[in-house]
């Protein structure tokens, strides 16, 4: 084995019924295509050393460094409503967790890294292209500073993987606060075992919220403090116009991270109903739908933990019922103070809202760009406004409401400009960059994601050179549908 790092690993030290215990399957010959230098010497990794053979071996699950544990999890979870009794890490193994003193404690898994007892007849692997989506997109989500897991490590492994067509297979490293799911809870909560929920309860308070753990109640407090980190995570999706498009229980992180990557996009032309995934044939994962589900996720999280919030039914419902009460005005009121900032506002007026979706109803009926209007409407005179309205009839009176509404604030131009800049990017991951970048590597090609990881790690800075990444795609460019990484 080698030595990389300290591990010290929490879950592999819970009862077995927890995770299954295994090593990743070796491949033949893999190649680094990415290393995230500057997270490595956060976690506290040399870059040397993982740029190594050696190095590359690990993130390739060929070797296990010294200290790991690897296991897959077990969880469950509704997939589009569906229930699923038994999900668990199909093609991820979990290396165990490293303790960093800048970011704390870390989970880090390889993600493509083979089959498991999980993995439901699946091989188990990843091909390039979702591999490098979520490498990207990831890292342009924690530039963007709203929570997500992250991305250590991208390589391919030398071998094809049978999809609609023979690709070639990759493995990413993840990094995350935890890779406990709402699903997690409910594998225990259908199987009825009460010990081993509560054992769940408390290792996830002792993990992620240790502040519940002296309190007069805290079960409660642990689904408050998980109502309170959706309701901010969502309110942040919604102000870049993400779609995370598979919101199932098993991909909703009781840590508040944004995880898994799958058929998500950024939306160009704003329309609340916009649909990006494949597989959503519904439109059950809409971007207006977003909140919705989100209390719909938590409301399963707090019946997977029901035992645990009253001594009798009756008292653990109205518990329950009034914790997941306060998520819509929490919600509402992140998503109200997240458009303020857009929008240049710091003070807070009753109609602010109608002020935000009469900019939001101008933007469906013309097809506005998400982005590029509220980047416009950061300059001073707004000079690009025109460009993402080509019918003014909408815009024009609603931008003398907005100038009215700015009389009334003390900020001067120059810091409503600055506030403005630092909540609307200039440059997001638009899915026709991402596609481009996944062709490129498939001809073993990787200079388009090192620009684009380059430009998304600066979102709300000009880069005049970089102009062209920050365009809506063309008519020939747009990408409307995603798809599901497995």
């Amino acid at each position: 084995m080698i030595n990389i790092a300290k591990f010290d690993n929490t879950y592999a030290r819970l009862p077995e019924r927890f995770h299954v215990k295994l090593p990743p399957t070796a491949v033949s010959d893999p190649r680094l295509i990415k290393l995230n230098e500057a997270l490595a010497v956060k976690l506290g990794f040399d870059v040397a050393q993982l740029k190594s053979d050696d190095g590359i071996a690990i993130l390739a699950g060929n070797e296990l460094p010294e200290g790991s544990e690897p296991l897959a999890m077990a969880y469950a979870g509704q997939q589009f409503g569906n229930w699923v009794p038994q999900l668990g890490d199909g093609r991820a193994v979990l290396l165990g967790e490293v303790v960093s003193p800048k970011l704390g404690r870390r989970d880090i898994q390889l993600k493509g890294s083979g089959p498991t007892p999980f993995s439901r007849m699946g091989d188990g692997r990843a091909w390039l292209g979702p591999v490098m989506r979520e490498y990207i997109v990831s890292e342009a989500m924690a530039a963007l500073d709203i929570p997500t897991t992250r991305a250590l490590a991208a390589v391919t492994t030398g071998e094809d993987i049978v999809r609609e067509e023979i690709l070639p297979g990759a493995i990413l490293t993840r990094v995350a606060k935890s890779h406990l799911r709402v699903g997690t809870f409910q594998y225990f909560a259908a199987r009825r075992d009460a010990d081993g929920l509560k054992l769940l309860a408390d290792y996830a308070i002792d993990r992620l919220y240790p502040d519940c753990k002296n309190s007069d109640h805290p079960y409660k407090n642990l689904l408050q403090s998980v109502v309170n980190a959706q309701a901010y995570l969502v309110a942040r999706w919604m102000g870049v116009g993400f779609i995370h498009g598979v919101m199932n229980t098993d991909n909703v992180s009781i840590a508040g991270e944004t995880i898994d990557y799958g058929p998500c996009a950024f939306m160009d032309d704003f329309h609340p109903d916009r649909v990006f995934s494949s597989i959503d044939q519904t439109g059950r994962y809409a971007f207006s739908n977003q909140p919705k589900i989100a209390h719909w996720n938590l409301v399963q999280f707090a019946q997977a933990i029901l035992s645990l919030l009253g001594d009798t039914q009756e008292e653990a419902v109205a518990v329950a019922q009034s914790v997941i009460d306060s998520f819509p005005s929490l919600y509402h009121e992140a998503w109200l103070n997240v458009f303020r900032s857009k929008l240049g506002l710091v003070n807070m007026e009753g109609e602010d809202e109608v002020l935000v979706n009469g900019l939001l109803k101008a933007m469906t009926n013309d097809g506005a760009d998400f982005t590029l209007t509220f980047r416009a409407l950061s300059s001073e005179n707004q000079r690009n406004i025109g460009q993402q309205f080509q019918n003014r009839t909408d815009i024009d009176p609603w931008l003398v409401e907005w100038k009215e509404r700015l009389q009334r604030e003390e900020l001067d131009a120059d810091e409503r400009v600055k506030l403005m800049n630092a909540h609307n990017p200039a440059f997001i991951p638009r899915t026709h960059l991402i596609e481009q970048s996944i062709k490129d590597g498939l001809l073993g090609d990787f200079a388009t994601m090192e620009r684009l990881l380059q430009v998304f790690s600066k979102p709300f800075d000009d880069q005049p050179k970089n102009t062209d990444l920050m365009s809506a795609p063309s008519a020939g460019e747009q990408v409307r549908y995603t798809f599901c990484g497995t």
